[in-house]
């Protein structure tokens, strides 16, 4: 089965009106009386996308990943998949998606067809009909010829696809993937991807991705943005960067609080990130010779670019998409 152009969007993706594959009314969830983790977060998401969970360490978006994995009972509000609530009713939604953890779930003790063959069993599925699926789904990873190989002598890419193939052996309608390029070195994560364009495509399986890697998000059909539990963007990749206003521009200088202030009080609204100095301007190569010769001396470096999705971050929350390790959870 031939895999398609990793930048390639179905025609089709934009006219679709069908019903929400999965509804997040509302949701809340409090780890403690500190904390609110998920802060009245609603979204839907459509049958056959890719929707990328973006946010930082403790954006909320595991403990989300956690409620549509019926993992979890949110405080209040509701998940709702393929017509079933999450919290209400987990068999039924079992039974509708595939998941796949960002921490490994295969035996590296076992070959890959015998991990298919015992996830298998826990969906009821046996005899003839089960080695076929196994065949088949090895095959649709590209591991057919690896199918009695340890999963221990395989890379890492390899146990990644491993992993999607035990996630795919029921047939759902909808595969969950926390962080799933993690440790993977780029070719593998480029084959991930092209893996799930293929689902989307050809499968018609929604995926739902959680990332903190602006490069894989551009790979999304669309973004749900997270930040401090409430969700702060929503919309393709390019609608986001749209919504900047013209050209990002960043300069270094050995007072940036001081020229921040002084640019704001000539050209309007800027700010202070990472100790540079950060603005959107429309035509922005312009405004840099403006600026240059309103403060000359003052500025050592200044850059201009298009928006980037960190960009966006930057303008929803005001500072800039960091991931660094937290104690709590996410």
């Amino acid at each position: 089965m031939p895999l398609p152009d990793l930048e390639a969007v179905p025609a089709s993706h934009e006219e679709r009106t069908e019903s929400p594959v999965i509804r997040i009314e509302r949701l809340r969830h409090r780890y403690d009386t500190q904390r609110q983790a998920l802060d009245d977060v609603s979204f839907d998401v459509r049958p056959a996308e890719i929707l990328g969970l973006l946010g930082p360490n403790g954006s909320g978006k595991t403990t989300l990943f956690r409620i549509l994995s019926t993992l979890m009972l949110p405080t209040a509000g509701r998940a709702v998949i393929m017509g079933h609530d999450a919290g209400s009713e987990p068999n039924q939604v079992r039974r509708e998606i595939g998941v796949v953890f960002q921490a490994a779930s295969v035996d590296a003790k076992l070959t890959a067809a015998e991990n298919l063959r015992h996830q298998g069993h826990l969906y009821g599925l046996n005899g003839g009909t089960l080695t076929r699926r196994i065949a088949e789904m090895l095959g649709r990873v590209g591991l057919a010829d690896r199918a009695r190989d340890r999963v221990e002598t395989l890379s890492g890419g390899q146990q990644r696809r491993v992993e999607l193939a035990k996630g795919l052996m029921h047939h759902p309608s909808v595969l969950l993937l926390d962080e799933p390029s993690t440790g993977l070195d780029p070719g593998a994560r480029r084959d991930l991807w092209l893996y799930l364009k293929m689902l989307r495509d050809q499968e018609h399986v929604t995926v739902v991705v959680t990332t903190h890697l602006m490069e894989e998000a551009e790979h999304c059909d669309r973004l749900a943005i997270l930040n401090e539990g409430k969700l702060v963007a929503l919309g393709t990749p390019a609608e986001l960067k749209s919504e900047i206003g013209g050209e990002v521009i960043v300069m270094e200088a050995r007072n940036p609080e001081s020229l921040a202030r002084r640019i704001a009080e000539r050209f309007g609204p800027c700010n202070v990130i990472d100790g540079k100095v950060r603005l959107e301007r429309e035509h922005g190569h312009r405004f840099v010779t403006d600026v240059v010769e309103a403060f000359p001396g003052e500025i050592d470096s200044i850059s201009v670019s298009k928006p980037t999705l960190e960009d966006v971050f930057i303008d929803r929350t005001g500072h800039r998409f960091w991931t660094g390790a937290e104690n709590a959870p996410s």
